[in-house]
């Protein structure tokens, strides 16, 4: 490890954490200033369908949200987080730029539309690259800057130290991004809107490149965690025959989830209680870097599968949380939109209320909600960290019952006026703001809470891992929303009747959609719920080992 000593910010949090912080904002203002308002661009510029656009979207963000997890094990094994970093932030400027140009070609002329797709779609595989090992390390590298997680707390009062630091530097980093998101919704839908696309595509890449220049400017302040495989089996080669020797002792072994003690043990060697215990284990561990390697390789793969259950309940949620990006936003369209006589809200900034919300609320989670909470339950903790993400689970269930009812009442409007698809009903859009309220409440406990349950749950070396694993799940969402797009689009498009995505959104029937998604998220939750009751956490495993 290096680093020099470093002074203490907002809630005990070093200068390293804060201005990792402030770049994890910038970075979240350029995603979404491009990604918050791409359906419109996808439909009005490039001239996709409303379904085609969503699955393009949803399958781009899909995408993203997994590569963290194919990046991680390497980004955990063979390479320094700040360099996964640095190289990541030149791939993803690299991709902003060559969708800027894209924008540009297609303003001038769209006559070569194959290839000014196909450029397109591989400026956005270029931005999915460079977040696939910039996300995970940065956070990962944003962790490593709690001195605190050097050993473990000898006493109660470091221990509850440790943990507030700990929650706080979560929190604050949850704050930082929400603060990025939203003038990234906020401030590049209007531009997008007003100005053009090569304007609202140029700023998010020249963001991205002053956050390279902040992150370059605090190598001196970082503390630079030593990774215990580095430097062994960096060739390609190796690093595959490592995986094909994994795979081989899993299907030989065939391996099963691994018990409450396996888990104990994992945590103490990666937090000894003093310097010189298992000094003998890692000595051994030096001699064989080769069978070092496949053993962590086959301990990342018995957490994951331990984490499967739980991950695979919150695969609904995810999918809900790609509709303000898609339908909230086509909707939106259709909806009356103006404030006063000449100013248009665009529909990507009704996004901006569930940062908003997230923002304004997410401080009255430790200040009201805990201390009520602790009143009911008479838990010290309030409610843990499964508790949260069932509630965050529930709300997004309310959600998509409102947004269901929305649709509906916009729906019978548009039929009682006779409106057409390039028409916009009498329905203020201010109508949608409840569901994505309640989204943005949804929010605080349940992305929060899974941020915190797969960093505590994993081994510390495998904390790039445990982000990952918190990215997949947004990824595998998106997926599984494009693929129930493509599905539902072919059973309901038959005999000559539009199907629920109709482009004409006043015979399009979303609100069939929001209830199908409320009910298989209700199914979940009940799921979840069930998995809870008989999951246990390492950190009581732990406990009761003590």
């Amino acid at each position: 490890m290096a680093g020099g000593k470093q002074g203490k910010g907002k809630g005990g949090l070093s200068c390293s954490c804060i201005l990792l912080i402030v770049i994890a904002g910038m970075e979240r203002f350029a995603f979404k200033g491009v990604a918050s308002n791409l359906v419109t661009y996808l439909t009005d510029v490039v001239n996709m369908s409303n379904s085609a656009a969503a699955k393009t979207v949803n399958s781009w963000c899909g995408f993203t949200s997994m590569l963290p997890l194919l990046f991680a094990p390497f980004a955990d094994s063979y390479l320094h987080r700040y360099t996964t970093i640095l190289a990541s932030s030149f791939l993803y400027v690299a991709g902003l730029v060559a969708l800027t140009t894209s924008a540009s070609v297609w303003a001038r002329s769209a006559a070569n539309k194959t290839r000014s797709t196909t450029f397109l779609f591989w400026s956005l595989c270029l931005i999915s690259l460079g977040q696939g090992g910039y996300n995970s390390s940065l956070q990962a590298f944003g962790a490593d800057q709690l001195d605190e997680e050097e050993e473990l707390p000898c006493s109660k009062d470091e221990q509850k130290s440790s943990n507030n630091i700990k929650s706080s530097f979560f929190q604050w980093w949850y704050f930082g991004i929400c603060g990025g998101s939203l003038l990234g919704v906020t401030l590049m839908s209007y531009i997008q809107d007003t100005f053009g696309w090569v304007v609202g595509f140029a700023i998010p890449a020249i963001a991205m490149v002053i956050s390279i220049a902040f992150f370059s400017s605090g190598s001196r302040i970082y503390i630079y965690k030593q990774v215990e495989n580095m430097g062994h089996h960096k060739s390609l080669l190796n690093i595959i025959q490592n995986i094909r020797e994994t795979l081989s002792k899993l299907i030989s072994c065939k391996i099963a989830l691994p018990n409450v003690n396996d888990m104990v043990e994992l945590e103490l060697q990666e937090k000894p209680l003093c310097h010189h215990q298992n000094l003998g284990a890692m000595e051994s561990l030096d001699k064989n870097p080769k069978s070092s390697t496949t053993n962590y390789m086959l301990e990342n793969t018995k957490v994951v599968l331990r984490l499967l259950p739980i991950w695979t309940m919150l695969l609904m949620f995810a999918v809900i949380f790609q509709l303000p990006a898609t339908f909230f936003t086509k909707q939106g369209m259709t909806m009356k939109r103006n404030i006063g006589s000449n100013f248009q809200i665009p529909p990507a900034t009704l996004q901006s209320s569930i940062t908003l919300s997230i923002i304004l609320l997410m401080p009255l989670y430790d200040k009201v909600l805990i201390p009520f909470t602790r009143l009911v339950t008479r838990n010290k903790k309030g409610i843990n960290v499964m508790q949260r993400m069932g509630a965050g689970m529930f709300l997004s269930v309310i959600a998509m019952v409102i947004a269901a009812c929305v649709e509906t009442q916009r729906l019978k409007i548009s039929r009682k006026e006779g409106s057409s698809n390039t028409e916009t009903v009498s329905l203020s859009i201010f109508w949608l703001l409840p569901q994505y309220i309640l989204l943005g409440i949804s929010d605080i406990f349940t992305v929060v809470g899974m941020q915190e349950f797969f960093y505590s749950e994993v081994p510390v070396r495998m904390r790039t891992m445990a982000f990952a694993l918190y990215n997949s799940v947004f990824g595998v969402g998106s997926f599984l929303s494009a693929f129930l797009i493509t599905v539902i689009e072919d059973l309901t498009r038959t005999k000559g009747r539009n199907s629920w995505f109709s482009d004409d959104m006043s015979q399009a029937r979303l609100d069939n959609y929001y209830w199908l998604l409320a009910l298989s998220s209700t199914l979940s939750l009940l799921l979840y719920v069930v998995l809870c009751r008989f999951y246990t956490s390492t950190k009581n495993s732990d406990n009761e080992q003590t």
